[in-house]
């Protein structure tokens, strides 16, 4: 969800500094949910709003600082003017701060917790603002200024798809579109539309529950949030339920029988879990390795009403957790790099490192091995990643094709990519952004011996 820093009621002196401690904590290897936890709840949204611009435009910044003075300030102060520079240059967002509002502003933050760095801070901004063209076009020729993203990102997405590396870096800085997804219990899009429509929100539908508003709000503006009928869920993700269950449309499997066992492995936050059992209704187990995340399925499941079994517990040793009856179906949403829904989350990019991908890689292939023997024969096993990296998609799956005679691949998806040109823009108002999150399917039936 987007939400504009100008709707805060705090001075923007101080959503800069909190915005700073974030930056610092990104670049220190926090992630940007642990730092904005940290930030105090009055100045989460406007700090939010803001550290998202700063991320999308980090690279230019480190960049342009890099020009502007030979060494770095503190850390803290050096975070403060990474975070201005980014805003002065991303001219769309920062349209509602004037150059010399936020500058003054920025000075203004300096002052309150480094104020010997004031004057340094005010020079270096000044200086930019003065020779923006020159400076600008000095730092073109960097590739991480240029794109905003890591030079190993880059080159890895030239191999991947060197048709599409431009498209999908440019898709990274752009936001999200706000997709929503039906109960499919209590109604049909179609319907729900027209309650959006009564609150004076506008969307279009997009999917057979799914439903894009043309601009994003709060949850708390959406009718019958709060009683379960309608959840937030990117496009791509919605297709996991209905692939796994057999009611994706004709040339598929049959769909899973009333009361199959379904396992889903790295369920947190939930919302794949929940959109099985609203789908149909099952005998679900949910697991993930981390109890803290698997709090928020039990609360995103409390909210739909719906009911499964949780357990705190690592998919790679089901013999720490399984009971022996084996599983009609398994929903395998990977650990993996996020590389697909960096819109969403701006501080992956600079998180990630070039070798996360083949740990990734590794861990997913082991999670594969680990959960095909808990399928029954003719059960089947939905792989997917949030992930437009190759080594994260159809490379695992052929290697384990190779390695499994039994297992037989179903019609799936493969790579969706989340590009502004795919098939359902053009046909669909509102926002001019790709329509969905990139993602990797591939669906595995374990054939009968």
């Amino acid at each position: 969800m987007n939400v504009s820093p100008t709707s805060s009621s705090l001075p923007l002196s101080r959503l800069l500094g909190h915005t700073a401690d974030a930056v610092r904590a990104v670049r220190s290897g926090a992630s940007l949910n642990d730092a904005l936890a940290a930030c105090p709840a009055p100045a989460r949204p406007g700090t939010q709003a803001l550290s998202f611009q700063v991320m999308r435009g980090l690279g230019r910044a480190q960049a342009l600082r890099a020009k502007l003075a030979k060494r770095a300030p503190p850390a803290w102060v050096d975070a403060l003017l990474l975070t201005a520079l980014a805003l002065l240059c991303d001219s769309a967002d920062a349209a509602a701060y004037a150059e010399h509002t936020l500058v003054d502003q920025a000075v203004e933050a300096v002052k309150q917790r480094e104020r010997a760095s004031a004057p340094f801070l005010n020079a270096v901004l000044r200086r930019f603002l003065r020779e923006r063209s020159a400076l600008m076009q000095a730092t073109d020729a960097d590739v991480v200024a240029a794109w905003n993203h890591p030079r190993w990102w880059v080159e890895r997405l030239k191999r991947d798809w060197p048709q599409h590396w431009q498209g999908l870096l440019a898709a990274n800085n752009e936001r999200p579109p706000m997709t929503l997804r039906v109960h499919a219990g209590r109604g049909s899009a179609a319907a729900y539309l027209e309650r959006l429509q009564q609150a004076g929100l506008s969307a279009s539908v997009i999917g057979p529950q799914a439903i894009r508003l043309d601009e994003p709000c709060p949850v708390t503006r959406l009718p019958g949030f709060e009683t379960g009928d309608v959840s937030v869920q990117d496009l791509a993700a919605q297709w996991a339920a209905p692939l796994l269950l057999g009611l994706a449309g004709e040339g598929g499997p049959a769909a899973v029988p009333a009361g199959a066992r379904v396992l889903d492995a790295c369920a947190a936050p939930g919302g794949k879990t929940a959109h099985l059992l609203e789908l149909a209704s099952l005998d679900l187990l949910a697991i993930d390795s981390d109890a803290n995340r698997l709090a928020r399925v039990a609360d995103t499941l409390q909210r739909l009403q719906l009911r499964a079994e949780l357990k705190a517990a690592d998919a790679r040793q089901p013999e720490t957790w399984w009971d022996g009856r084996p599983f009609d179906a398994i929903l395998m949403d990977a650990p993996c790099s996020a590389a697909g829904i960096v819109r969403r989350h701006p501080d992956v990019r600079w998180l990630r490192r070039d070798a996360d991908i083949e740990q990734l890689a590794r861990i997913q292939r082991e999670m594969l091995e680990a959960l095909w023997p808990l399928l029954k024969p003719g059960g089947r096993l939905l792989y997917c990643t949030c992930s437009v990296f190759k080594a994260e998609g159809q490379p695992q799956i052929d290697a384990f094709l190779q390695r499994h005679r039994e297992a037989r691949a179903l019609p799936a998806p493969g790579h969706a990519l989340p590009l502004r040109h795919n098939a359902d823009v053009a046909a669909q108002p509102g926002p001019a952004a790709a329509p969905h999150d990139g993602f990797f399917y591939a669906l595995l039936e374990k054939r009968p011996a």
